[in-house]
């Protein structure tokens, strides 16, 4: 058990990004695999949820969840502008305790335990 959480905090610490005022934070479309989603509609519901939270707990979802806007290129070639959000640490955690609870890595909470 302990190998498994060890590769998976090694996974979520992978995909952390630094800004230039040395704050941590995390793609939510890089995220989304990690907690094992196929589909941005599907782990919206849980960045949903997961600011209601961070609401009820008093503090700005703008401070955890800003939005960000990427390109994407689709298979046709055509280039589409698409929702992301940079997420803090905290953002994470609540995305995890609001999410998918049939998923393994949420059910079991080995992202951020």
């Amino acid at each position: 058990m302990n190998e498994i959480k060890e590769y998976t905090e090694k996974m979520f610490e992978n995909i952390k990004h630094i800004d230039e005022n040395s704050n941590e934070y995390w793609y939510a479309r890089e995220l989304m695999p990690l907690l094992e989603y196929s589909k941005w509609e599907r782990f919206s519901n849980a960045i949903n949820n997961a600011k209601t939270s961070c609401i009820k707990s008093g503090y700005d979802i703008n401070d955890h969840f800003p939005g960000v806007g990427k390109l994407s290129k689709r298979n046709n070639g055509a280039v589409v502008k698409i929702k992301d959000y940079k997420l803090s640490r905290y953002a994470c955690y609540l995305i995890v305790q609001n999410g998918d609870s049939r998923k393994e890595k949420i059910r079991n909470k080995q992202l951020l335990d």
